[in-house]
């Protein structure tokens, strides 16, 4: 349908956007005066109707609640970090760990890896920012410069730069080779929870506790657009798509939302899991069926039809709030990971799954 094209094709990304899996995602509405669609069948990007993930390990080793789960791009190694100030590696086909990272001072919020592999920046209330090398274990720089804890922690992909968020409202671009400060913008009016860079490092979207979600020209730091969640609705974790040209926000409303951000119009709105009080993020999953994916206060692990908002299967297992989820790059397998009275990570796999 034209309206489809047009939304893609209205984005500020779209040289590289064909080449991305799900550049055909959401739809509008249709017009009123379109014919209504046929039945519908099930879309030939999705592969298959339903995903089938069962619990393949569980991880554990750390003390204290667990804040991020993240695979590397090459799918070789997951990280996690939590309260207990270490950044821990594991692999994530035999559920062994690997090593641990130490050098923190405070908790951790927030993992990222360079796009190859090789190096791991962690964001800490220690107020600092680790790079690590991570065959080694070593630090190779700490950022510092943020007064006041640090959230969140992002790499672009072409790894020269990092992006930051802090609990004193700012954001900070570093230069990664350098080590260095290269811009701060004093974004939010409170803890910022979430920074990301889309595709070509050209935008950052960002949110906060004020409620507000807000894309940045990453060159000059000025602010391009503001997004304002419903008044019950603050938002704690934000990214780019894929293909960088939809945002997915979740928030204390126990609502996910699929935005068109040229236009400011959330297109989708994720239902039926419990988020009221934690920052839970979720993220999207493309190498199987096209899935939105979320941890949830109920102890599950939710995953949504990206196209019709269906809840398609839950995960059973952790005993405790599910904050932290992420997909591998290659295969369809999930991290989800836990807090206070659980502590574990467990890796699902999709026994259908190609």
């Amino acid at each position: 349908m034209n309206h489809l094209d047009n939304l893609g094709d209205s984005t500020t990304d779209d040289e590289a956007g064909s080449q991305t899996t799900e550049d055909e995602m959401p739809e509008r509405q249709a017009p009123a005066a379109a014919p209504p669609p046929p039945p519908p069948a099930p879309a030939p990007s999705t592969g298959r109707e339903r995903p089938h993930y069962e619990l393949r390990h569980t991880l554990r080793g750390h003390t204290e609640s667990i804040s991020a789960v993240k695979f590397s791009p090459d799918g070789t190694l997951l990280a996690s970090c939590g309260n207990d100030r270490v950044v821990k590696i594991w692999s994530p086909f035999t559920g062994e760990l690997i090593r641990n990272l130490n050098g923190h001072t405070k908790g951790l919020s927030d993992i990222s890896w360079s796009s190859d592999s090789v190096q791991l920046a962690s964001a800490s209330d220690d107020t600092t920012i680790r790079i690590w090398e991570v065959d080694t274990g070593l630090t190779l720089k700490t950022l510092r410069g943020h007064t006041s804890y640090v959230f969140c922690v992002n790499y672009n992909n072409a790894s020269n730069l990092l992006v930051s968020g802090g609990c004193e409202g700012e954001i900070r671009i570093w230069n990664v080779e350098k080590g260095k400060c290269m811009k701060k913008i004093l974004a939010h009016l409170d803890y910022v929870t979430a920074v990301h860079f889309n595709r070509d490092a050209s935008l950052i979207v960002s949110c906060a506790l004020d409620g507000l979600i807000r894309i940045w020209n990453t060159t000059t730091g000025q602010c391009l657009k503001t997004l304002a969640e419903s008044h019950d609705a603050i938002c704690q974790h934000v990214q780019f798509s894929p293909n960088s040209k939809y945002i997915l926000s979740t928030a204390h409303d126990s609502a996910i939302r699929l935005w068109d951000y040229q236009t400011s119009r959330c297109l989708k709105t994720y239902v039926g899991h419990t988020n009221q009080k934690y920052c839970i993020a979720a993220c999207f999953s493309v190498t199987g069926g096209k899935w939105i994916i979320s941890g949830s206060e109920d102890n599950k692990v939710y995953l949504w039809d990206l196209q019709s908002r269906e809840i398609v299967q839950t995960l059973e297992g952790h005993t405790d709030v599910v904050v932290a989820v992420a997909t591998h790059p290659q295969q369809n397998m999930i991290a989800s990971g836990s807090i206070d009275s659980d502590l574990t990570i467990r890796i699902w796999t999709d026994r259908g799954g190609t």
